[in-house]
């Protein structure tokens, strides 16, 4: 493979030096390796031939039979277009060409029988399809067989490149490389019994049978996978061999004076569960880079301020850093107060603190007289000196940038323990992908005396019945959030604003203060808006979802989100982690159009049958894909999912994990012989990468 990294795509035969910047443009191919690894996305049996009278809208590309009726030319000069009437005696239908006018009217012929294969579509009530594959019957394209259909854009199809010039391509280029070399270790092939990367590489182009392709996506997706185990798990062995972190073995006074006089309410299984794993790691003398991630309410502040409790017990001092002053604010409150019978003394540090208040905490950092410091990123400026950092938590991790949260590393000579904390639930395989370098905690049991939120979906007809069960939940002294998806009108979108909604709640809870917060504001006035709330001055906030983390307001227990099925579940469920945070049965109403597709509907009736997170996210990626729940993989692997889908693969993704722990299990190093190709083609891919595992 590493001859093909280096071959350029135009030398491929049929490609060029035209097409070729034109692939690199569009599709970023640029050399023979990577048109090998441009995979088809789906896969079309060319037996089968559709009618046109049976076409719907959801059909793929189709291949259809018959004859051209009639061509007409339409407009002139670059907005010229062919039009072709086709008939495959069942029905008739447009067929249409925007470039290569000339040379088609030249070869394209009235009562001849095609084979046309493309995606059917509707303009003006008529099917149509545009710049079709058009092949003669005869022809062994058109003949029955499996056929990639594969990713291409609108450039690359009007310029006459579509799924059968890459099939041609990638054909000619392993005709004239008659032998792909594995790069996976023979054991771990041998032991899964995968197929050969050639015999892979070849059957995903173009299969021979349904068998041979699924075995070949096996191979790819596993290959792909392990290779992001495989670096991750070394990366974690070799952090936990060589790095040094601070030794706490002390649980002394303070721990225990905590646990015995200010616990707010006993601790679950799940946290004492994680409270053990994260003690294990204090003193392991190998830095901590632990990821606690727990439902909304789930009770990781109490893990974190145990875990720096712990360290304040060794003589060392803690941090914690969340992504926003209000959350760091709400934050300093929480530990304040939980920990003022012991005497222990917090800070707070934020981008608005007063010079004055600042030398007192940069003073007492210096001088270990500040235990716990809480803080924004204000936290990581060059001029914030700790005596003995042992611990750094940081909050909803996914908010800070990798360079950010590094910084924290130089706080100390030795670096502290690393507690990641976020209260976005994670799917299982994405975890194990994205954050596989990172031991992962999970805490997933509410605290006693929760009560689960009754989220309910209501449409536009029943507003006025919403609106009298709020002012209900505001006579009897609770608190509501409004959330809408947009600040101001948009004539584009048919969704509500919060500029307008504002007025129309002020006109409608007349008896009531009504706050309201949003991106555009400037940070004091958004937090002397969210002030009026926190304090129960203002009963309503009207909001957009700069709320959806970092806001804790007990007493509210009424959330209504407008135009819900503009929101992705994961942040759905964010919303509605704003209520049920006190004693009180809590209410999350979900606000949507009547007329919502089939599967937003499906979306949104989900989120009133469950208030598990982990099955939220769960369902998230598999309607959406994680690609848009998580981003880019943000532990700094550089490996890129081509044929992977963490939703649908969790079975190859697990299987990636054992594999990749037996291998290093049995040799560390990959410095056997056999994994040699292997261990080359790692450190090829990953040299070109930062590692910022140590702190994700």
């Amino acid at each position: 493979m590493n001859s093909l990294r280096g071959l350029d795509i135009k030398y491929v035969k049929g490609v060029g030096p035209k097409r070729a910047e034109l692939l690199t443009a569009q599709l970023g191919i640029r050399t023979a390796y990577d048109l090998l690894h441009h995979f088809p996305t789906h896969y079309l049996d060319r037996s089968t031939v559709y009618q046109i009278s049976k076409f719907d809208g959801d059909m793929p590309a189709v291949q259809v039979r018959g004859r051209f009726v009639s061509f007409n030319t339409i407009g002139e000069g670059a907005k010229m277009r062919l039009v072709g009437l086709f008939s495959d005696g069942t029905r008739a239908m447009d067929v249409v060409w925007f470039k290569g006018i000339a040379t088609l009217k030249r070869n394209l012929l009235t009562d001849t029988e095609y084979v046309l294969f493309g995606k059917p579509t509707v303009f003006n009530g008529r099917w149509q399809m545009s710049h079709p594959e058009i092949e003669s019957p005869g022809s062994s394209l058109a003949a029955t067989g499996i056929r990639g259909i594969y990713p291409l854009t609108e450039t690359l199809r009007t310029r006459g490149i579509g799924s059968r010039q890459f099939q041609l391509w990638t054909q000619n280029l392993l005709d004239a490389h008659p032998a792909l070399h594995d790069t996976l270790p023979p054991s771990v092939v041998r032991q899964l019994g995968l197929i050969s990367l050639d015999a892979a590489i070849r059957a995903i182009h173009c299969p021979p049978d349904n068998a041979t392709l699924q075995a070949a996506r096996l191979r790819l997706k596993f290959e792909e996978l392990f290779y992001i185990q495989v670096d991750m798990l070394r990366r974690n062995r070799k952090r936990k061999g060589q790095s040094v972190g601070h030794v706490m073995p002390r649980v002394g006074d303070v721990f225990n004076g905590f646990y015995a006089e200010c616990l707010p309410f006993p601790l679950t299984g799940a946290q004492k569960r994680v409270v053990k794993e994260i003690r294990a790691d204090m003193i392991s003398g190998h830095q901590m880079n632990r990821l606690v991630q727990g439902d909304v309410g789930s009770g990781k502040t109490l893990v974190a301020v145990m875990a720096m409790l712990i360290a304040v017990d060794n003589g060392m001092q803690a941090c914690l850093m969340a992504p926003t002053e209000i959350l760091a604010t709400q934050h300093f409150e929480t530990i304040s107060e939980l920990l003022a019978p012991i005497g222990v003394r917090v800070g707070l540090l934020k981008g608005s603190t007063k010079a004055a208040e600042r030398r007192t905490i940069h003073e007492g950092l210096r001088d270990g007289s500040l235990q716990i410091l809480v803080g924004t990123h204000a936290l990581i400026e060059d001029d914030v000196e700790f005596r003995d950092l042992g611990l750094a938590v940081i909050d909803e991790q996914h908010r800070f940038g990798v360079a950010q949260r590094a910084r924290l590393w130089g706080k100390n000579t030795i670096g502290p323990h690393v507690l990641v904390m976020t209260a976005t639930p994670i799917p299982r395989t994405l975890a194990m992908t994205v954050y596989g370098d990172l031991d992962v905690s999970v805490i997933d049991e509410l605290p006693p005396g929760r009560k689960p939120v009754t989220t309910v979906l209501r449409y536009e007809p029943q507003r006025l019945q919403v609106y009298k069960a709020t002012y209900a939940q505001l006579r009897a002294g609770r608190q509501v959030y409004i959330v809408y998806p947009l600040i101001d009108e948009n004539e584009k979108l048919d969704l509500r604003s919060l500029s307008e909604g504002y007025d129309i709640i002020r006109d409608t809870f007349r008896d009531f203060k009504v706050a309201f917060v949003h991106g555009r504001m400037k940070p004091a006035e958004k937090d002397w808006q969210m002030q009026l709330f926190a304090s129960g001055e203002a009963r309503i906030l009207v909001a957009t979802t700069v709320i959806e983390v970092g806001v804790n307001v007990p007493n509210a227990s009424v959330m209504i989100i407008e135009n819900a099925e503009r929101f992705g579940l994961s942040q759905l469920h964010q919303l509605r982690g704003r209520v049920g945070r006190g004693a009180d049965q809590s209410y999350c109403i979900l606000m949507s159009r009547h007329n919502i597709a089939k599967d937003t509907r499906k979306r949104l009736e989900l989120m009133t049958q469950t208030t598990d997170g982990f099955v939220v996210a769960e369902a998230d990626m598999q309607m959406r894909g994680p690609g848009d729940i998580e981003g880019t993989m943000q532990s700094g692997t550089p490996f890129e999912l081509r044929l992977t889908n963490l939703a649908t693969d969790g079975i190859v993704v697990q299987m990636a994990r054992d594999a990749a722990e037996r291998l290093l299990d049995s040799d560390p190093e990959l410095s056997q012989p056999d994994n040699a190709p292997f261990r080359r083609e790692l450190e090829a891919t990953v040299k070109r990468t930062a590692d910022w595992s140590r702190i994700s």
